[in-house]
């Protein structure tokens, strides 16, 4: 698994969300998005080219809400940012909601550097530092053997055995401890109380916070404005069956104020938060419609690389093609499960899904 690649997805018609922020802050640059609750934004090498961090001002520095990608670019913001807006401020402390490394991936250089702990939820964590020490032959082998049975043909399956395990690549080494999070707790930010909200589905156990005091919602990647998180089935559990619970997870956010301030890990910050709720649920009771329709009623079936073309309409490379399997799966299985689809492996050893 490596970072994330989200589908795109634009607004339903009547969906309306408004942007409070009209421009992102440039390179190296904090804006004030809340009283004490600064955006910073960095660089990504993929066709999702930014990721957002947060940064709540404490009285002897900062907490920082993710940490960006370990890569040079990254780190060369993060020294701007060092000497200029924060040079007063260290980081006392760092919250990652995910794994992932645009949220994980230099948590451990920036805790080193100011001796700042790690707070995360145990399967966040425990899954970053799993993967990221996962580098023998074995893994390799593993990502074969799931994107063959996915139905990838030769060529694809070269390319993925090239790239190696890609997320350690992307990270620094992920501290060895850390401050467990758990669902329905409080942490106080800034002098403020910020719950854990976790959230499932993209992720084994994401962490939002929300602030009722500045009504703010720090979503990570659980919700974003204008695309639809990524929700697949991955090697490490083949089987899986993520987009029921990924659903459940945004049914549990209808419980916060209906104008809540929702500050994404992409795009911009945004209110909106139930009406892109409701966008995001429909969004997938479509694609779920057409993984259907997709499968045959007869005959061999289908694979999860063939189900790719109903799903998504544009040309994809490598990365954006190994998230479109997993999410491919992530829809058929949903559908299997609820026994609506049978899976059955063929004489190649391809899983092949077809109606009842």
């Amino acid at each position: 698994m490596t970072s994330l690649t989200e589908s795109p997805h634009l607004p339903a018609p009547g969906e309306e969300l408004i942007y409070p922020l009209p421009e992102p802050p440039s390179t190296g640059e904090l804006i004030e998005v809340a009283p004490g609750v600064r955006w910073l934004r960095l660089p990504l090498p993929f066709a999702l080219d930014h990721v957002n961090l947060w940064l709540i001002d404490e009285d002897d520095g900062a907490t920082l809400v993710d940490t960006g990608i370990d890569r040079p670019e990254s780190r060369a913001v993060w020294e701007q940012v060092l000497a200029g807006p924060l040079r007063h401020r260290p980081i006392r402390r760092i919250v990652c909601t995910h794994f992932h490394p645009d949220h994980m991936g230099l948590a451990g250089w920036l805790g080193a550097r100011f001796g700042a702990p790690l707070l995360a939820t145990a399967g966040e964590w425990a899954f970053a530092r799993a993967l990221s020490l996962d580098t023998g032959p074995r893994y390799v082998e593993r990502q074969l053997a799931f994107y063959r049975r996915a139905g990838l043909d030769r060529d694809m399956l070269g390319e993925i055995g090239a790239r190696g395990n890609s997320y350690a690549e992307r990270v620094g080494p992920i501290p060895d401890t850390y401050q467990r999070l758990l669902d329905g707790m409080t942490l106080t930010l800034g002098g403020r109380p910020w719950r854990v909200i976790t959230g499932r589905g993209h992720a084994p156990e994401h962490a939002c916070l929300y602030c009722p005091d500045l009504d703010v919602l720090i979503s990570g990647d659980q919700v974003l404005p204008r695309i639809s998180p990524n929700v697949g089935v991955w090697p490490q559990e083949p089987d899986g069956d993520p987009l029921p619970l990924f659903l459940a997870s945004l049914e549990r956010l209808r419980i916060l104020p209906g104008n809540v301030l929702v500050l994404p890990s992409h795009g911009r910050p945004f209110r909106g938060l139930r009406a892109r709720l409701d966008t995001l649920a429909e969004h997938h009771r479509e694609r779920l419609r057409l993984a259907e329709a997709a499968c045959p009623d007869a005959g061999a079936g289908v694979s999860g690389a063939e189900v790719i073309p109903a799903l998504f309409k544009r040309a994809m490379d490598t990365h954006q093609t190994i998230f479109a399997v997993g999410e491919s799966l992530a829809h058929l299985h949903l559908l299997w499960h609820a026994g609506r689809l049978i899976r059955q492996t063929d004489a190649a050893g391809v899983a092949r899904f077809r109606r009842l």
